[in-house]
Parts: C-alpha cells; structure tokens; sequence
C-alpha cells in the first residue's frame, strides 16, 4: 500500500494511492462514514497492521469510478512530507562503499549518526529556499526506513519486524555548514533538508531493501545511480544497532545514507552546488520520485 500526506492549507490529510489516482480518505469520509478508518498518517502507523487492514477494507467498499469526488489525480493535490511528525530523524553518514571512496574516507566500523528536526521536513514538489548561510547545498538520496513498533535491543534477525515501510528521501546538505566544526548538525537541519515522499509505501510490498536502485537527477542531468546492496551497514544492521541506543518509536525515520555521485565527490573545479532555480529528483526502486525545487531564501 502507498500512503501520502495531502497538504490543505495549514492541514493535512491521509492519502492512499490506487491505480486509478488518489483516495482523498478525509473526504471519503463525507461521502461513506466509518468511524474506525484512520485518517492521518500517523495514526496509520500507530496501528501498524489493524490499521493497514482497517484501511484496505475501507477502499474495498469504495466506488471508485469517473466521478467520485474523492479520487484525485495526482496533480490536483498539494504533497506533504509523507510522515508528519516523526519524534526522531535518524541520518547515517558514509554508508555506501561507493561514497566513502569517492570522498577519500576510510569505511566507518560503526555507523556514523546524526541527526535531523522535523523543520527539516518537505514532501514532494515542495519549494526549498536556498540558505543564505551556504553557499555549497548539496543533494544525497537515500532510503528512507519508517519504524512502526516501538523497540529497544532489536536484534538483527528481528529489525525487519520493527518496520512500517519505506520512502524515498533527499538528506540536503550544506557542504560547507557541515564542515565548519566536527559535528554535521548544522548542515543537515536547515528548514526543508529532509524531502520524504511523495509516498510511504508498507513494507509488505518491499522485498528487500537492501536490493533497491536509486538514482537523482540535478536539472535533468542523471548524478546518482546505485543500488542498496552497496550499504556498508544493512538495514538490519542499522536498525539493530540504533535501537541498543536508543529507543525507536512508530513514526520514526532513519535515512540510512546516500551513495556516489554527490556533488562534494566531484574533483573541485568541477563543483556546481545548487542554487535557486534549480531542480533536484530521487528515486528509490518501488518507492517513488520525489522531486525539490530550489528558491531564493
């Protein structure tokens, strides 16, 4: 199942989408009443599975046909970030073989972590202002994983049990806010450095997320293009190992890393950070496209 945030003025709304558009469930809602369908993101992955099928039974009965007014086309609707209000955002820093060489950084033997805030948050075709503090934005796609279950101590053979689903996500980067001191953070969180979207889509439908093409795209122009199977660190092991730290709660999201092709790895006269104007597109095998475009602050 694909799930998505429809943004309505300062509100948001559960959207799922189906092969002929996408349900708007709020105003379903209007149209065929139940009282037990869940009608925000984050109630859906609180309930985890009874809330997967509360809502699958619920399309289930739906008419969907021309003139249902509440099947949209995709782009009649305003995305938002694909999780609302996650508690933690969980980055990973050199996790792909690929990247580390390419930066001339020996392969981490724990995994590197930082962190992002929920102002960071932006979903699909939303506009990002360019920072007046950077001058060297850069983009990184990454898979996104949702937490679904509260854990603590997950072992390896058990992390996969603790996830919700999956989202293609852009952890922006300001190179040079980054690298002014020791610490990531403040390169990381600017307003809008977490694209996540355009869906989340449950794990069911996921195989395996350690085999998953991703790529991006800088104005048109193809930058990225790797695979999962490339992560030094697996979704498992990643799972497992920030759970012994720290407890994971529903809702959560762990950006696991982004491979080669990023514009830091590039040889320094050949860098051109983004700028406003600029258009920057992810993707993730499965999980969809999610596109940002750049402004003035």
């Amino acid at each position: 199942m694909k799930l998505l945030t429809i943004k309505k003025d300062n509100n948001s709304a559960l959207g799922v989408k189906v092969s002929r558009g996408i349900i708007d469930v709020e105003k379903a809602l209007t149209i065929v009443p139940d009282d037990d369908v869940p009608t925000d993101i984050m109630d859906v992955i609180n309930q985890g599975i009874a809330g997967i099928r509360k809502l699958t039974s619920y399309i289930d009965t739906l008419n969907l046909g021309d003139q249902t007014p509440f099947l949209l086309n995709e782009s009649d609707i305003q995305f938002g970030p694909s999780v609302t209000r996650p508690s933690k955002i969980i980055c990973v820093g050199l996790n792909y073989k690929k990247h580390a060489d390419e930066t001339k950084l020996p392969y981490p033997e724990t995994p590197i972590l930082f962190n992002k805030f929920p102002n960071a948050l932006s979903g699909h075709l939303e506009k990002v202002a360019v920072p007046r503090t950077t001058e060297r934005l850069d983009f990184e796609v990454e898979l996104g994983i949702v937490i679904g279950k509260k854990a603590k101590y997950v072992s390896e053979d058990d992390a996969l049990d603790v996830v919700f689903g999956y989202c293609t996500a852009n952890d922006l980067s300001a190179r040079d806010l980054q690298k002014r001191t020791s610490q990531w953070m403040l390169g990381k969180t600017n307003d809008g450095f977490a694209p996540v979207g355009p869906y989340v889509v449950t794990k069911d439908d996921i195989k395996d997320p350690n085999n998953l093409q991703l790529t991006t795209t800088f104005n048109g122009e193809e930058r990225q293009h790797s695979n999962t199977k490339d992560m030094i660190f697996s979704c498992e092991e990643l799972i497992s190992y920030i759970s012994n730290h720290m407890t994971l709660m529903p809702g959560d999201i762990i950006l696991t890393g982004t491979p080669e092709g990023v514009i830091i790895g590039q040889p320094i006269e050949e860098r051109v950070y983004i700028k406003p104007g600029d258009e920057v597109t992810v993707e993730v095998e499965h999980l969809g496209k999610l596109t940002t475009h750049f402004t003035t602050e």
